[in-house]
């Protein structure tokens, strides 16, 4: 079995006496490495919630989407996903680089299902593999330290409506993202996208792209 409790969890196991169902429950469900059942579901998912650690300390949760299968599985012990075009903050790449632990949290709201992922990671711009995926920036590789399903008896039933439009599509164009037309961010935008405002008709107040957002058409 991995080390997945410490004493912290032994302290409450032991308060609500699971301390022995957690350890079969490890046995049982715990595991170092890929099957064929955790790679189809890995790339069946258009989307999944990725965990880094910043240089505070601080955990870092992210949304990561795209279309079905942008997460590939290369073997038993490696997954790589690509890091597209963001709001260039670079949290999680930029945690990454110091922090290489990482969890990743597959769900699928239909069925429902999830599986847990842990691993160690790297961030590359000239990955072998990078122009294999459309429209990515970087591309991370990570190494499986564990991998588990868990209970979905708390996961909401919720129905994909569409893809995102923006989500990277060798056969389609990628739309410009609103946000780049903010007034407050013209003088800081890089260069590549210093005529995206005027291409999408004019610059926006961060309240009108607030309305946006809220109003599902950001």
């Amino acid at each position: 079995m991995s080390n997945l409790y410490g004493d912290q969890h032994f302290a409450f196991q032991d308060k609500f006496d699971t301390r022995n169902m957690a350890e079969r429950i490890g046995q049982i469900i715990v595991a170092e490495e890929m099957d064929d059942q955790h790679k189809g579901f890995i790339e069946s998912r258009d989307l999944f919630f990725l965990t880094t650690i910043d240089h505070r300390g601080f955990p870092s949760c992210s949304y990561k989407g795209g279309t079905v299968g942008f997460v590939k599985v290369l073997d038993s012990k490696t997954i790589v996903f690509p890091s597209y075009d963001g709001n260039g903050m670079f949290l999680s790449m930029g945690n990454i680089t110091n922090n290489n632990k990482v969890g990743l949290l597959f769900i699928d709201f239909e069925t429902p299902h999830r599986l847990r992922v842990h691993g160690e990671a790297t961030v590359s711009d000239n990955d072998p593999l990078l122009a294999d995926f459309f429209g990515a920036e970087l591309l991370v590789r990570v190494t499986i330290s564990e991998v588990f399903i868990n209970c979905p008896r708390y996961i909401h039933r919720y129905q994909r409506l569409q893809i995102s439009k923006y989500a990277p599509q060798c056969d389609k164009a990628t739309p410009l993202p609103q946000w780049k037309r903010i007034d407050a961010l013209q003088d800081v935008l890089p260069k590549r996208d210093q005529n995206t405002a005027e291409t999408l008709g004019g610059t926006i107040t961060p309240e009108e792209y607030g309305a946006m957002v809220m109003g599902g058409d950001a």
